[in-house]
Order: structure tokens, then C-alpha cells, then sequence
């Protein structure tokens, strides 16, 4: 299993692994080598999350991509491909921090590191991200650049222990949390929006009638993904690391198949769009896709292995992976500012939705007025599946120029610490 590897590879680790990276070692002003592998499966979920935003913005399909009754093979992947993308981000995010105390930071600077970046990325969701989504002022959601911030700020306190120690509150935190699925938020009183944050999603209310937050992305067991990718980290020190990553990865997605197949445990009942066990449909198509129907809001133990799992071993795979290698140039670019492209590719996508609307003379006023978040899709608006890859490519394209001069203004002030918070 995934997790049992960590834990035996942290403890084998050689110099700046669980005990040593705890001291503190003074700071190296060099520019630190970074994993190239990394970079290049960031960039690669960075290219693929797009193709979701798109079609959230762009179709014209009433109905959500998991409903299985309704969906039909080509959105159904559509939309799994990119389930990939946020269990890579906050896994990844983990074992950055690692691999910062393996470039000469302490643990006090990851700490102090982790606790300044989540607050702000707390407050770029609430704020200019919020904007971003719906052309709306105030406008917030709890999503994913809300979890990865607190889940950083939670880091920043939990990175003091052993990293033996935080790998497994990492995978005991993502094996076990389905068994909190019967308690419901409401049972909380008016501390429901606690619940909500930490596992349960659903809307908030803070001022009757309507005002309120939408809690999409909860910080169980998000946070202990991103503790697993902290003891990741320790896993990308050895020589041998891309068998290993391969071997771990294969492990997980075995495991999932095997606990889908059982069907008792690991799907979620509790949550956005909860589906629990897999149902016999009446195609085969229509069972695959029932069969690999798992719940991201709150992420189940079967949505974290099947996503995990693969991206270890594609992970494994880019570390064959040159870096002049075309592909892996311009993965490299996306890869390598992060942040900086999420933010762009939604104002980007928004404001492509708008010019498209006018374009072929369909309603463009819902897109001023919350979009999807708070608008129901007009009678009239939208476009079928080809035209949303078409919207994505040019999306991603355009994004690829600014992106890349980004990167080389980072790399030429990497003596400016602020510029590590975007």
C-alpha cells in the first residue's frame, strides 16, 4: 500500500529525512535543483483542470457529469479526467515543503512558510478569485484554493512532528473518514458550518435569507492528503524512486479496484452529489462509468485512490522524462507557476464565455450575475462537447505567453522571497 511504503521509505530516507530535517540546519542561499518530475505532473493536472472550468463556463448540458441515469461515456471522462487535478495539487503541495527542508530550509521556516501562504491563499479565494468565478462583488466560496490554504495553516503546526508521524495521520485520516459520513451537520446546531467546513459540504447560512458560503471543498481529509505528500516527500530523496513511485502507484489503484469491487466502504454517503455503493445499470457502459462514480465532495477514500494512484505513476513515468523535451518544456511552464495560471485561466475562461455569448447571440447577462454559482443556465445558452475542447486548447494556448514569461521573471529574482506566494 501507498501509505506503508511512505512510512518505510521516511525512515530508511538518507540525510534530511525524519529526524535530521527536524534540526535546525542553517539556511543554503544557493538556488535549489528542482525535481523535475514535480513540476512536469503539475503542469500536466494545471492543463487538464482547465478543460473542466471550460466546461463549466461553455456547455450546454442541464445536468451534472456523474448523474448516471443521464450521462454518456464521452462527458462522463470528460469530467473524471479531471478529478486528477485537485488530490495532485494539495499532494504535491505537501512534498514541496519536504523537499524545501532538503534544500537547506528548517522547520521552522516551512512552517512559518506554510501558515503566511495559506492565509493568503484564504484570502485571494474570498476576494480576487471570488470575483473571478462570478463578475460579482462580495462573492466567496470555500473551494479549492480555500482548502489548500487552511490545510497549509493546519501544516504549519503539524509539520513540527516527525514526518513518520504525519504520514500516518495523513492515511489514517484518508482511509477512516467515510466513517463520519452519518454525522450531519445539522446536528451541530448552529455550529453546522463547522461541520460543513471540516467534512460535510453544503451552503452555510450566515445572514437569513440567502447570505451565506458555499463549503465545496471541506478539509477532511484534504489536509491529510497533503501530509501524505509531505511524507512523499521524504520518497523523492532515494536514487530508485521512480520504481518505487510506479510500484506505489499501481499498489493504490489495485487497492481501489478491489474495495469498489467489495462495494461496503470508501464511496461516501454524505456530501455533494453522494452516490455510495455501484449499482448494476442496464449497459455495460453505463456500470463502468456507475463503477468508477466517485465522490469528490468531500473526496472518498475510492475518489483519493484512483486518483493518487495513477498520478504516482505517471509521476514515475516523468522521471524518464527530459527536461528539453518538447512536451516537457511547455508542461514545465504550467507546472512551474501554478497559482499565477489559475488565476488568469478563470478570468480568462469568464470572459471568453461572455465574447462567446455575444458571438452567437445567446444570454450573456447570467455571466455578470454569478454564472453557474448562482444562475440557473438560461433556455438557449451553451455549446456541445466539441466546441468546449476547442475553448480549452485556445484557452490553454493563450495562457502558455504569459505564463512562460512569468516563470522567467521568477527564476531571474529568486532572491525575492515574496514572489514564492504566487
Amino acid at each position: 500500500m501507498f501509505f506503508t511504503s511512505i512510512l518505510k521509505v521516511v525512515t530508511a530516507s538518507n540525510p534530511r529525512t525524519a529526524l535530521s530535517a527536524q534540526k535546525l540546519a542553517p539556511e543554503i542561499h544557493q538556488a535549489p535543483t528542482r525535481v523535475v518530475s514535480v513540476d512536469l505532473l503539475r503542469g500536466l493536472v494545471m492543463v487538464i483542470m482547465a478543460l473542466d472550468h471550460t466546461r463549466d463556463y461553455f456547455t450546454n448540458i442541464p445536468f451534472q457529469p456523474e448523474d448516471v441515469t443521464r450521462t454518456y461515456l464521452a462527458l462522463f471522462v470528460t469530467r473524471f479526467v479531471t478529478h486528477f487535478c485537485a488530490p495532485v495539487f494539495f499532494l504535491l503541495a505537501g512534498t514541496g515543503a519536504y523537499l524545501a527542508l532538503s534544500h537547506g530550509k528548517t522547520v521552522n521556516q516551512v512552517s512559518r512558510f506554510f501558515w503566511t501562504r495559506g492565509l493568503w491563499l484564504v484570502l485571494l479565494e474570498f476576494t480576487v478569485m471570488g470575483f473571478g468565478w462570478s463578475f460579482v462583488l462580495p462573492f466567496g466560496f470555500a473551494g479549492v484554493i480555500w482548502a489548500l490554504g487552511w490545510s497549509m495553516v493546519l501544516m504549519a503546526l503539524i509539520v513540527r512532528l516527525p514526518v513518520k508521524w504525519i504520514a500516518v495521520f495523513g492515511a489514517v485520516m484518508i482511509a477512516g473518514h467515510n466513517l463520519l459520513d452519518s454525522i450531519r451537520p445539522e446536528s451541530f446546531g448552529r455550529l453546522s458550518g463547522l461541520w460543513m467546513a471540516l467534512h460535510s459540504p453544503g451552503f452555510f447560512l450566515l445572514k437569513p435569507p440567502a447570505t451565506g458560503v458555499l463549503v465545496l471543498y471541506p478539509l477532511i481529509p484534504w489536509v491529510g492528503v497533503m501530509a501524505c505528500g509531505y511524507g512523499l516527500g521524504a520518497l523523492l530523496q532515494r536514487p530508485d524512486r521512480g520504481r518505487i513511485l510506479f510500484r506505489v502507484g499501481a499498489a493504490l489503484t489495485l487497492a481501489f479496484l478491489v474495495i469498489r469491487g467489495i462495494n461496503l466502504y470508501g464511496n461516501g454517503t454524505a456530501g455533494l452529489l453522494a452516490v455510495g455503493p455501484w449499482t448494476r445499470q442496464p449497459t455495460f457502459t453505463s456500470t463502468v462509468i456507475a463503477f468508477f462514480d466517485v465522490l469528490k465532495y468531500p473526496p472518498s477514500l475510492d475518489f483519493v485512490l484512483v486518483t493518487i494512484g495513477p498520478a504516482l505513476m505517471v509521476l514515475a513515468l516523468f522521471e524518464r522524462l527530459q527536461e528539453k523535451n518538447f512536451a516537457a518544456k511547455i508542461l514545465l511552464v504550467y507546472g512551474r507557476v501554478p497559482l499565477f495560471y489559475y488565476v488568469l485561466h478563470i478570468y480568462l475562461l469568464h470572459l471568453m464565455a461572455i465574447v462567446a455569448a455575444r458571438f452567437f447571440r445567446q444570454p450573456v447577462w447570467w455571466l455578470f450575475h454569478g454564472a453557474f454559482f448562482t444562475q440557473p443556465m438560461p433556455p438557449g445558452y451553451g455549446h456541445d462537447l466539441p466546441f468546449v475542447y476547442l475553448m480549452w486548447m485556445v484557452a490553454v494556448g493563450l495562457l502558455y505567453y504569459p505564463c512562460k514569461r512569468y516563470m522567467e521573471f521568477k527564476r531571474r529574482h529568486r532572491d525575492w522571497n515574496w514572489l514564492s506566494y504566487f
